[in-house]
């Protein structure tokens, strides 16, 4: 299975990626103007109005007796069973329950700032999601989403070289700032030439002190 989607991904048969891409896109746009249920219909309703006049042909060529095997002109999609085995439905099921209780895990972490760093990027994260929120809906990031699963990873492997130039010099760039942060604040940190230490007293005078 993710073998397939793999090579949907990369293009690698470009006439079935490009049926189930363009398929996928306006699916989704359809649902700007339609429901879910409606296009599910329609579609099925679509692939019944040239399955069913071909089954039906098929019958009247049997009554004749011109077709008599009884050939099924769909025999082979109906055969083929797609259905996932007992022990492929427990991995999958497994696979489910483990990501659902990470991702529960790693929001209550969150949420209730058992990192302070990343609780602030969550923050962020949620307040740019709020003004993504105003200016545009779930859908529309769904549509952005399947385009950019389908486009990137091709972008990524025609450009690989650009894009680790480009990645090494971003991260040369971050390394610089941190190397001028760490120097800046161990500067500020240092005590001023002027200062005298700070010293603490001795046992014996604090015993003087007391006895005074």
């Amino acid at each position: 299975m993710a073998t397939k989607v793999v090579d949907l991904v990369y293009w690698r048969d470009v006439w079935k990626t490009g049926l189930v891409f363009t398929g996928l896109v306006i699916g989704l746009v359809s649902l700007f103007q339609v429901s879910a249920i409606t296009i599910l219909s329609n579609l099925c309703l679509a692939i019944m109005c040239l399955t069913l006049p071909l089954r039906l042909y098929y019958k009247l060529l049997e009554m004749l007796r011109k077709n008599p095997e009884g050939v099924h002109p769909f025999e082979s999609y109906i055969e083929d069973d797609k259905s996932l085995t007992d022990e492929e439905t427990v991995l999958v099921v497994e696979e489910l329950v483990l990501r659902m209780a990470f991702a529960v895990t790693e929001l209550k972490r969150l949420l209730f700032i058992g990192s302070i760093t990343d609780s602030i990027k969550f923050v962020a994260l949620l307040y740019v999601l709020s003004y993504v929120g105003v200016s545009t809906n779930g859908l529309t990031l769904v549509i952005v989403g399947v385009i950019c699963v389908f486009s990137l990873p091709l972008i990524y492997r025609r450009m690989q070289g650009r894009i680790k130039k480009m990645v090494k010099m971003y991260n040369s760039l971050l390394k610089k700032m941190n190397n001028l942060y760490k120097t800046l604040y161990s500067k500020l940190r240092r005590p001023t030439p002027g200062a005298p230490p700070a010293t603490t007293p001795t046992p014996a005078l604090k015993h003087k002190q007391k006895s005074k």
